[in-house]
C-alpha cells in the first residue's frame, strides 16, 4: 500500500526534468485525484491510497511526463485570480489576454453603464464571464464554432453566475446583428503556418485551429476586421488581441479598412499586444 507522502516523493522524482515544479505538479495532481486540498494532503501525509487512486494518479504523472498541460489533467486554469474551466477543445487562457481585459475596462471605467459587446472566439469563455463579473450591466454575446468550446464557456458562465451572457455556436461576427454592439474584443489564432513548426512541440494539445491562422498568422483577423464594422454601432470600439510583432499589420489592416483613432497597447513585458480602433461615426 501506497501512502500519500510517499507518492508524492516518487512523482516528484519521476518528473525529473520534464517540469520545473516537480512537488508542486505533484501535490495538484494528487489533489485533483483525491477530491481534496494540497493543504488536506499535507496535513494527512500518511494517508494510504487505494489501488484505484494510485492507479489513476500514476496514469495523470505519466499523460504530464508526456507533455500533456497541467490544465488539461486538471480540468481548470486561474485567469484574472479566478479558476476556470478548460478542456482540449479551448486554448489555456493565459497572462498575456489580461491585458486585453484592462484595454476593456479602462474604456469604459463607469460601472454602471449598459452597452452591448461581443466576445468572438469566445474559447472556454474567460474573456465574456471576466467582463460581466467586471460591468454586470453589460449585455455580452460570445462567439464560438466550436460547439465543444461553447459549452465549456457556458458552463463556466453558470459558474459564476454569468446567465445573462448570449452564446451564440457560429463563426465569427456571423450569427450576430448589424449595428447593435459598442464594442468587439477578439483574442483570434494569429500564429501562422510557417511559424507553426517552430510552436508545434510545446502547444500540441492544444487545438491547432485556435492557433494557426493562414499562411501569414492574420487571416482570422482580416475576417474580424472587416465583418465587425456591420455589427458595430458608429462609434463603437474594436479591441484585438495579436502576436508581439503584428501590430504594424494589425494596425495598417485597421487604417485601410476604414477604422479611426488606431493605438496599441503593451501587455505587463513590453510587447505591443491588443490594438484598439472605433468605427468611424
Amino acid at each position: 500500500m501506497t501512502t500519500v507522502q510517499a507518492a508524492l516523493a516518487l512523482a516528484a522524482k519521476r518528473f525529473g526534468a520534464s517540469t520545473d515544479t516537480p512537488r508542486l505538479e505533484a501535490e495538484i495532481l494528487l489533489a485533483q485525484v483525491l477530491a481534496c486540498t494540497r493543504t488536506h494532503l499535507l496535513a494527512w501525509p500518511e494517508t494510504t491510497l487505494t489501488d484505484a487512486h494510485h492507479q489513476h494518479f500514476n496514469a495523470l504523472i505519466e499523460k504530464r511526463i508526456a507533455g500533456e498541460p497541467l490544465a488539461y489533467l486538471t480540468h481548470e486554469k486561474e485567469f484574472w485570480s479566478r479558476s476556470f474551466q478548460v478542456s482540449s477543445a479551448t486554448l489555456i487562457p493565459r497572462p498575456d489576454t489580461e491585458t486585453l481585459i484592462e484595454a476593456v475596462l479602462a474604456a469604459f471605467p463607469d460601472h454602471n453603464s449598459a452597452i452591448m459587446l461581443a466576445d468572438l472566439g469566445t474559447g472556454s469563455g474567460i474573456i465574456a464571464v471576466t467582463l460581466q463579473l467586471e460591468r454586470p450591466h453589460w449585455q455580452i454575446h460570445a462567439v464560438d464554432i466550436s460547439q465543444d468550446a461553447c459549452t465549456i464557456a457556458s458552463n463556466n458562465a453558470h459558474t459564476f453566475g454569468c446567465e445573462r451572457i448570449v452564446f451564440h455556436c457560429d463563426s465569427w461576427c456571423n450569427a450576430l446583428p448589424s449595428a447593435s454592439f459598442e464594442v468587439v474584443v477578439s483574442n483570434p489564432p494569429y500564429l501562422s503556418e510557417a511559424e507553426w513548426p517552430i510552436y508545434a512541440s510545446g502547444l500540441q494539445h492544444e487545438p491547432k485551429s485556435a492557433l494557426v491562422s493562414g499562411q501569414d498568422g492574420l487571416t482570422a483577423l482580416r475576417t474580424i476586421i472587416h465583418d465587425a464594422k456591420r455589427v458595430l454601432k458608429p462609434g463603437g470600439m474594436l479591441f484585438l488581441e495579436h502576436g508581439f510583432l503584428q501590430a504594424p499589420a494589425v494596425s495598417a489592416l485597421l487604417k485601410e479598412a476604414g477604422y479611426v483613432s488606431v493605438s496599441t497597447i503593451k501587455d505587463t513585458s513590453g510587447h505591443p499586444r491588443v490594438t484598439k480602433a472605433l468605427v468611424s461615426p
